[in-house]
């Protein structure tokens, strides 16, 4: 592992953002030093410097809430680096899964990351199965279930097209869309799976 291309502070510190690798989402802003970072490369876990206790810190030593990387990045300049992880549980110490939850302007969310977030709740709920939960519900229900909701849902939105109410549609297709992802949580498939099938038939042809 050649990290001579990493431009640490005066410290002996290179600053790391943590992003979510499956919405995009940033969790956390931390350091890490050069043996935190090679730890990390070669362990495939987050593993940060802390400053206040001078000391590794391995991310989920003693909270559970592990991290798994799955890509590191550099930047153009080298003083800054991207752990892309895959999380197990939340990211912040207050139990926030991400850090960065205060927000200071608020703006419109792009689809994409409105469904790594829900995707990211609804495989929550489905590996803790919480009472009172939609989630968990209709997973004791079974996929037959689900599956019959996904007819209803469709169903809701062709008619509210048919009707020309774009109000309606919109309400009736984000709960198709949430129901398609309930199925992808069912089948163990990712976001992920889902973007390479759709960039395969869809991506630009060469030539």
């Amino acid at each position: 592992m050649d990290l001579s291309a990493v431009r640490f502070d005066e410290r002996g510190l290179v600053p790391v953002v943590v992003q979510d690798a499956r919405t995009g989402e940033v969790l956390t802003l931390a350091y890490a030093n050069r043996e935190a970072l090679e730890e990390t490369l070669r362990t495939g876990r987050s593993v940060f410097y802390s400053r206040s206790r001078q000391a590794l810190w391995r991310k989920g030593e003693t909270s559970g809430h592990t991290q798994e990387v799955v890509e590191v990045l550099l930047d153009c300049d080298g003083d800054a680096v991207v752990y892309r992880v895959l999380p197990q549980g939340p990211a912040c110490h207050t139990g926030e899964r991400t850090c960065f939850h205060r927000p200071l302007l608020s703006g419109r969310k792009d689809l994409g990351f409105v469904l790594g977030q829900v995707y990211a709740t609804i495989q929550e709920r489905l590996r803790t199965l919480p009472q009172g939960s939609y989630v968990a519900r209709m997973h004791q229900m079974g996929l037959d279930r689900i599956l019959k909701k996904i007819g209803e849902e469709a169903g809701e939105v062709i008619l509210a097209a048919k009707n020309q109410d774009p109000r309606e549609v919109r309400h009736e297709a984000a709960d198709l869309l949430f129901h398609l992802l309930l199925v992808l949580g069912e089948m163990g498939l990712t976001l992920e799976d889902l973007a390479e099938t759709l960039w395969e038939r869809h991506r630009p042809k060469e030539g």
